[in-house]
């Protein structure tokens, strides 16, 4: 699957099917968003930096013309890093996100 980079004016004005849509959450109402589309993966940027959302219902508002054929969270914490302990061996447990 190729990397790319989706820009949100792009998405705005078009009517995109997406086959899945990842929030990614991060601590401080931090969201970011991984679209894959076809055979193409990536983060959704706003010029020339990742597109950041501040709630779960931004991301819902952004994407509600768009058809999104499956949709997911992963929470992601840096504590254990912060603390100096080794990255967490956890692996992402991503959980259904309701677009609606």
């Amino acid at each position: 699957m190729a990397n790319s980079k989706f820009s949100i004016k792009t998405i705005e004005s078009q009517n995109i099917v997406v086959d899945r849509l990842t929030v990614r959450s991060y601590e401080m109402s931090i969201y970011l968003v991984e679209l894959e589309i076809g055979n193409r993966k990536g983060l959704v940027y706003q010029d020339n930096k990742p597109k950041r959302f501040n709630s779960s219902q931004d991301v819902r508002n952004a994407f509600e013309h768009c058809n999104i054929l499956a949709a997911q969270m992963l929470h992601e914490s840096p504590y254990d890093e912060m603390i100096g302990n080794p990255e967490s061996a956890q692996a992402d447990s991503p959980l259904p996100f309701s677009m609606g």
